[in-house]
């Protein structure tokens, strides 16, 4: 007789671990529910009020609206307005809701089941610098998503903040831009008595500037009409033979003008998955180097037409001060640069303290060779991690920190340097098309620097966020 050998029986513990191995825990297709855009953000673990849902959706649509606008007003970047707006949303009971952001319109769609849908739509006509009314947004979303704060209260909450004056007078303000244009002028190789010249010559600018603003002259015209009279200056000082470099005084009094900030801002939107609203800051942004290409241009043909001789105030420049003296000047165009963005009293010392880190990263990454490309990448990356350490640590969204601290990387003057080869040499336009596309290079590196310090410090912060939100459940 030949024995029967019964069948294997599956083992049915392997085939549900080689299904896992094979699927996944979800299945591929399945949409990520917006609440799940809060991860890693500091709105992540928040707190659902319940009982105030269906009956008060348009109010709490409403709120987030006005809310979203006043971040985006104040110079929030898309990726935080979109989690306060879902920060808020779900912590007042709404978890149905679609979001949708562009350069200058935020758009919210509510459709809960078996109801009619919610949508509405609010566009941003104005901006202004105000760092320290967005901490105080950010602030308010963090007492509201930790539970502590209710729609009535947040309304009135967010109208004292709107109502509220800025922390820095105007006349500090512009003294401030000049004391920064003078600062720059030394940190890039100028004398004292370049520095002075700046800033006498920004003050100008500005005054003429604000007198333009108020007869409603659109931006472009003004930041035309203000490197007019910067590069203008220069040149009657070199055709007077006043001893000072023309292109340093150029130099240090554009770099306020330059849109670094905003082409930063525009990298970390497109990084962050906002291609339309990277686009629109991306246009703004070259549309102000173009202005500012055309008031120097404007400045040097009316000079040669007088017999001077035509100037190059885009050659590159060079520091030639000792580092102690770098790190002085470093930290006084901090905190003028913080004065003149309207940021809190209380983030000044924090904020200088980031930007000579990364300075400093900066400047010895170039001694030792790193690159004019790797080096500010890699500063980049410990001003983001710096930033957020210290900014949840204040209550302060990054951006406040990071912003002003990637200023002396000078992502803007290699910009500005390839557009002035392109316009005023045209035998010299590969040259210039070669530089516009490094300065694109620096750009995204250093963009990208900020967002994946912000990202790499976030495993390292969340006790941080933790004892933040406990302490606003105690308030």
């Amino acid at each position: 007789m030949i024995p029967v050998v019964a069948p294997a029986r599956p083992n049915k513990a392997a085939r549900t671990v080689l299904r896992k191995l094979v699927q996944g825990e979800t299945p591929p297709t399945a949409p990520m529910t917006i609440v799940e855009r809060l991860a890693g953000s500091p709105y992540a673990n928040f707190t659902i009020q319940v009982g105030k849902t269906e009956e008060s959706a348009r109010k709490t649509i409403d709120f987030a609206l006005r809310l979203a606008e006043t971040m985006f007003r104040y110079g929030a970047g898309a990726l935080e307005v979109e989690t306060s707006i879902i920060a808020v949303t779900a912590a007042l009971g709404l978890r149905n809701i679609e979001v949708d952001i562009t350069n200058q319109s935020v758009i919210i769609n509510y459709a809960p089941r078996d109801a009619v849908p919610i949508t509405l739509l609010r566009v941003v006509r104005s901006w202004t610098n105000n760092y320290a009314g967005l901490v105080e947004v950010h602030e308010l979303v963090s007492d509201i998503a930790s539970g502590g704060v209710t729609r009535e209260d947040a309304y009135r909450r967010l109208d004292v903040i709107i109502k509220k004056p800025k922390p820095f007078p105007r006349w500090m303000v512009s003294l401030a831009e000049a004391v920064f244009a003078a600062a720059v002028v030394g940190v890039i190789g100028g004398s004292f008595f370049g520095m002075l010249v700046a800033l006498l010559t920004i003050l100008l600018a500005g005054q003429v500037a604000r007198v333009l603003r108020k007869w409603r002259v659109p931006d472009f015209f003004v930041t035309a009409i203000s490197s007019f009279i910067v590069t203008g200056v220069a040149l009657v000082c070199f055709m007077a033979q006043v001893p000072l470099s023309p292109s340093v005084v150029v130099a240090g009094g554009i770099l306020l003008m330059l849109p670094s900030g905003r082409l930063v801002s525009a990298m970390q939107d497109a990084i962050n998955g906002f291609p339309v609203t990277a686009a629109g800051r991306f246009l703004s942004a070259f549309l102000t180097f173009g202005a500012i290409v055309a008031g120097i241009a404007v400045a040097i043909v009316s000079s040669a037409v007088f017999g001077a001789d035509r100037l190059n105030v885009a050659e590159t420049l060079q520091a030639s001060l000792p580092l102690y003296w770098l790190v002085v000047l470093v930290a006084v165009a901090t905190i003028a640069i913080c004065i003149a963005e309207q940021t809190s009293i209380k983030l000044l010392l924090p904020t200088t303290g980031v930007a000579l880190a990364g300075y400093l990263v900066f400047y010895f990454g170039m001694e030792f060779g790193l690159g004019g490309r790797f080096a500010p990448a890699v500063a980049a990356v410990v001003i983001g991690m710096l930033a957020r350490f210290v900014a949840l640590r204040l209550g302060a969204p990054q951006l406040v920190v990071a912003v002003p601290s990637i200023i002396f990387l000078l992502v803007g003057l290699s910009i500005f340097r390839a557009m002035f080869v392109m316009t005023l040499t045209p035998d010299d336009s590969v040259t210039g098309a070669v530089g516009i596309f490094n300065a694109l290079v620096v750009i995204l590196a250093v963009a990208a620097g900020v967002v994946l310090g912000d990202n790499a410090a976030r495993p390292f912060t969340r006790s941080i966020g933790h004892r933040y939100k406990r302490s606003n459940r105690r308030r």
